[in-house]
């Protein structure tokens, strides 16, 4: 299978607890319901961008157990390549322990297992796929020496590379010259800085620029996302207003706006088209249950935006876009 779009991918069973509310340290909480699904950022992601009409190839690492089963179920049924699968006899697949909140907010703790085994040879394996694919995406849920090799791999063919930066983390000088699209948080962007928490956006969008990275899309929850073209220093970045949506749950929600994201790149969309079509395929997520269960189709996701009578725009900053992130409202995306 040739791929338009290959992800790094981690990958964890989602052992989701509902709670009212968070518990304080040492308390003990009644949950209203439990269940176990699939997940992880790079998996969650990958099937975001299958639903969205790429075709999607998976260089991931799992457990020989039910849930690494559990995995290439999901794959093959979303219609996801995985032969760039190492299943590792002895080691246990992922796991990923999250509390959804009544409110749509939720904490997780991320056990990686067999994912985090993944290094640099197995990305050299996969090579015939990277040096054909269009876009290749990651997160920091996976060994940083796997995506960098990933990401030389398929730079060095023309394919375009996004990273994902979380969970945050130091990222190498040598990792940030081969990301083409970087897509932190405002607190994962200035941690990878190395900057303090009030330092100014455009301070550490120009650290990381200075440091190789390319385009800089920085959501911001309630107040929106900027996407920082490389070059554009002194200038305006594009600012998109998000839509106001009923919440149920918001897992998975930031992963379907990485993976359609990518699969519109790959389609050879603009940055800025794309960025809208990533911010209300994760609008869509935000409605229903689990990490991808909601994930919406290219064609459901089309369909509503042309419904929206002009509730998303471009905006210049100083026009403060409505959201492009979720807040804890519970009512906005």
């Amino acid at each position: 299978m040739t791929a338009d779009v290959v992800c790094v991918a981690s990958w964890n069973a989602d052992l989701v607890v509902r709670l009212p509310r968070p518990p304080a340290r040492g308390e003990t909480l009644m949950a209203h319901g439990f269940t176990i699904g699939p997940g992880g950022k790079g998996s969650n992601a990958a099937v975001a961008a299958a639903r969205q009409g790429a075709r999607v190839a998976v260089l991931a690492r799992l457990g020989d157990d039910d849930f690494g089963r559990m995995a290439l179920a999901q794959w093959a049924g979303e219609g996801i390549d995985a032969t760039a699968v190492e299943i590792a006899p002895g080691e246990p697949s992922g796991v990923a322990q999250i509390q959804v909140f009544d409110d749509g907010d939720n904490t997780i703790a991320v056990a990686p297992g067999a994912g985090a085994g993944l290094a640099p040879r197995h990305a050299q394996a996969a090579a015939p796929l990277l040096r054909t694919c269009k876009v290749v995406m990651a997160s920091n849920e996976v060994p940083a020496a796997c995506t960098a090799e990933a990401f030389a791999i398929a730079r060095a063919a023309g394919a375009f590379t996004l990273l994902n930066p979380a969970p945050a983390a130091t990222l190498a000088p040598a990792l940030l010259a081969l990301v083409d699209l970087l897509t932190p948080n405002e607190t994962e962007l200035r941690a990878l800085a190395g900057l303090d928490a009030d330092a100014p956006e455009d301070a550490a969008v120009q650290a990381l620029q200075a440091q190789g990275a390319g385009a800089v899309l920085v959501t911001l929850g309630a107040a929106g996302c900027r996407l920082h073209l490389p070059g554009s220093a002194g200038q305006p970045p594009q600012a998109l207003a998000g839509h106001r949506v009923p919440v149920v749950d918001t897992i998975g929600a930031g992963d379907t706006f990485t993976g359609a994201l990518a699969a519109a790149i790959a389609r050879g969309e603009a940055l800025a088209d794309a960025m809208v079509l990533a911010n209300a395929a994760a609008a869509l997520a935000v409605g229903g249950a689990g990490a991808t269960a909601s994930m919406p189709t290219l064609a459901a996701t089309r369909s509503w935006l042309a419904n929206q009578q002009g509730s998303m725009k471009f905006s210049s900053r100083d026009e403060r876009p409505a959201c492009a992130g979720w807040s804890p409202s519970g009512t906005t995306w």
